[in-house]
């Protein structure tokens, strides 16, 4: 997971720019580097003048976009003084860490630079940050840590995207407890609100297991950032982790209202909450919009699901259309067992046998007992009683079914004789 980018290209033009003019008192003028309690600043300091003729001719040529150039100049320094040594190595650690694959080369001058405190205050502390900056781009999380605590350490400041990177510092190596504590501080810091050190602290609690903070963390998100679709889902999923469904379907219809439903999981997870919540008609038409749209697959699975929450919803008709639709691409019994008991209780008895006449054809006739009964009372129903007779017969031969075929038998006879039909 990445929630902060380290904005270190952007940054080193800028402070490039201020080596060129290496004059300590300019670069005291502006906001203190230390505001630590009766901090006193030391004197500035500036190279020799040796030095700094080569400083500016280095500066000059990285003006001119010759960075090699620059570069080349810099190395060629050779000082005995410590300050002229950390000024150079900050300056080539710069450089360096601005061109691509060249930031383990940096960060050995950088930290040179910085390990002792020569530096003046802006520089060291610009340094400090940078060496930071630049152990978490190589994935050195640990020392990246060790170094931002030093910043802050040095300069008694807090600022809200070095809290965010030493909870992302934190994640990544798997210390999910540490990233709280940075995490709100940043929270605390930012003027406006930033979504990164949310995400890190839900993170955090999420792979706990801690769930209930995670949906503390996930609301704050939603009502900070109701624009961005995301978070309203993932509240929702959330909300179905702990089984508050009545919740989570109010935050699925939201998300849906607002048009933030797009992918097919969350339109499942809304259709799924709206028969979880006893609501199936909702979900039938859920599903069949999204269905004539293409969102979702015509497979005989969708269907057959359809067709389900239709059962539940009462509409019998619709429900057996689904699970005949489910049957001609799944040549499934079950499906045309489905579709053909539903058509019985509608009273559609001709449609109720040609369906479970298919069932039949797909079962095994040890299997078939309940078939027959069914069909045994479409045809009774449609007064058919000598083909009612027939299917009881059949049905007998099923020890599951014999029982009520048996009890059936003398109520068709009797029914046909008063028809004056023979048997």
């Amino acid at each position: 997971m990445r929630t902060a980018k380290n904005p270190i290209t952007k940054v080193l033009a800028a402070t490039v720019l201020a080596l060129g003019a290496y004059s300590s008192g300019a670069l005291a003028q502006g906001t203190p580097a230390v505001v630590c309690p009766d901090y006193k600043q030391p004197s500035s300091k500036v190279p020799s003048q040796r030095v700094g003729r080569k400083i500016q001719d280095a500066f000059e040529a990285y003006s001119n976009d010759l960075v090699n150039e620059a570069i080349s100049i810099l190395m060629d320094i050779d000082t005995s003084d410590e300050f002229d040594r950390a000024y150079t190595d900050r300056f080539i650690g710069n450089l360096l860490a601005a061109k691509e694959g060249e930031a383990k080369r940096a960060l050995t001058y950088l930290e040179g630079a910085a390990r002792k405190k020569l530096l003046n205050d802006t520089e060291h502390a610009s340094t400090l940050k940078l060496v930071a900056d630049l152990n978490l781009q190589e994935q050195n999380y640990a020392t990246a840590v060790e170094w931002y605590k030093k910043w802050q350490d040095f300069t008694c400041k807090e600022n809200p995207d070095v809290y965010v990177r030493m909870a992302q510092a934190y994640y990544e190596l798997k210390q999910l407890d540490k990233i709280i504590e940075p995490a709100n501080r940043a929270i605390a810091l930012y003027e406006k609100p930033n979504k990164n050190p949310y995400v890190l602290k839900m993170t955090s609690f999420y792979e706990r297991k801690m769930y209930p903070q995670t949906i503390e963390v996930a609301e704050e998100l939603v009502r900070l950032f109701p624009d961005t679709p995301q978070w309203w889902t993932q509240l929702g999923f959330f909300y179905m982790l702990v089984e508050d469904y009545k919740k989570a379907l109010s935050t699925f219809e939201m998300a849906l209202n607002q048009g933030y439903l797009k992918k097919k999981s969350e339109i499942n997870a809304l259709a799924q909450l709206y028969a979880t919540n006893e609501i199936p008609y909702k979900s039938a038409k859920l599903q069949e919009k999204y269905l004539n749209e293409g969102l979702f697959e015509r497979d005989a699975k969708r269907l057959a699901g359809i067709a389900n929450v239709w059962h539940q919803a009462k509409e019998l008709k619709k429900a057996a259309n689904y699970y005949g639709q489910a049957a001609a691409l799944s040549n499934d019994p079950d499906h045309f067992r489905r579709q053909g008991s539903l058509l019985l209780a509608a009273e559609d008895y001709s449609d109720a046998i040609k369906a479970l006449q298919k069932a039949v054809e797909l079962t095994p006739e040890s299997e078939s007992g309940r078939l027959y009964m069914a069909i045994m009372e479409a045809y009774f129903y449609q007064g058919k009683f000598k083909q009612a007779h027939d299917y009881v017969q059949l049905a007998k031969k099923d020890k599951n079914t014999a029982r009520s075929a048996r009890s059936w038998e003398p109520y068709i006879k009797e029914k046909a004789k008063n028809r004056g039909i023979s048997i």
